[in-house]
């Protein structure tokens, strides 16, 4: 995966004292972190560790128990803050409308709050479908495309309100390693060319250390280290190390 430095248009994002229970089990127990503007910052840690509950409310689909996420110093929950910032998410499953056209669900936000005319709306998505390899695809189905190409179709759709920070829930899930490697360049990619702030959420540690600038790897509700990918890897805390070199071994 090739790196470079963007011209920065990203926000920064700051998580200070995130806690979160269900049913008297806490499931975030104190949560900091910065997300410096224009950064890849990639959250890892193992099924459990609080990742999802943790996406949830950076995207305001749960409220914390205890504790604040500010962009650019605004607070997230306010109505204010989603309409000043151009944020987007990338769903794990890629989330097409199999009803609609790909060309259709890259352009349903403009299309549902009618921000552009129809013709514009076909040019912007045609340029963000090309922006992610996708040229010929416009017209085709979901059902059409490849588990690799939904993935860039979504990314595609993020793209068209020219976001300032984007999250992706586990974006190379369910992928081979070679369409796991183009979802990886896309992220860099759209760092180098505009500049947006990205947080990425994943278990995958290949896409990690691939495109990461820093990583957070969060175990059991809290955040176990941030660092650089080559500082995560050299941290030496049981549980960081047991996730990371976690593989099978073969009785001889």
């Amino acid at each position: 995966m090739n790196r470079s430095r963007p011209s920065t248009q990203g926000v920064d994002l700051i998580v200070r004292g995130l806690r979160k229970s269900f049913v008297g089990q806490e499931v975030l127990k104190g949560i900091d972190f910065a997300v410096r503007p224009g950064e890849i910052f990639v959250i890892m840690g193992p099924s459990g560790s609080g990742k999802s509950v943790l996406l949830k409310h950076l995207i305001g689909l749960e409220t914390p128990d205890a504790g604040e996420i500010l962009v650019n110093g605004d607070h997230i929950s306010k109505p204010e803050t989603a309409a000043k910032y151009r944020m987007a998410l990338v769903f794990q499953s890629g989330a097409l409308l199999n009803s609609l056209t790909v060309g259709e669900n890259v352009g349903l936000y403009l299309a549902e709050h009618q921000l552009k005319s129809p013709e514009e709306i076909e040019r912007i998505v045609g340029e963000k479908l090309a922006d992610v390899g996708l040229n010929d695809v416009l017209h085709k189905m979901p059902s059409e495309l490849s588990g690799g190409m939904k993935k860039r179709a979504a990314i595609a759709r993020a793209l068209v309100i020219d976001p300032q920070l984007i999250l992706y829930d586990e974006p190379t899930s369910e992928l081979d390693p070679v369409s796991a490697v183009v979802i990886g360049n896309e992220i860099l990619d759209l760092q180098r060319r505009i500049g947006v702030t990205s947080i990425v959420v994943s278990h995958d540690r290949d896409l990690a250390f691939g495109v990461a600038d820093r990583i957070a790897v969060i175990g059991e509700g809290r955040i176990l280290t941030i660092g650089t990918p080559e500082e995560v890897k050299n941290f030496q805390d049981p549980l960081v190390q047991s996730f990371l070199n976690a593989d099978f071994h073969r009785e001889k």
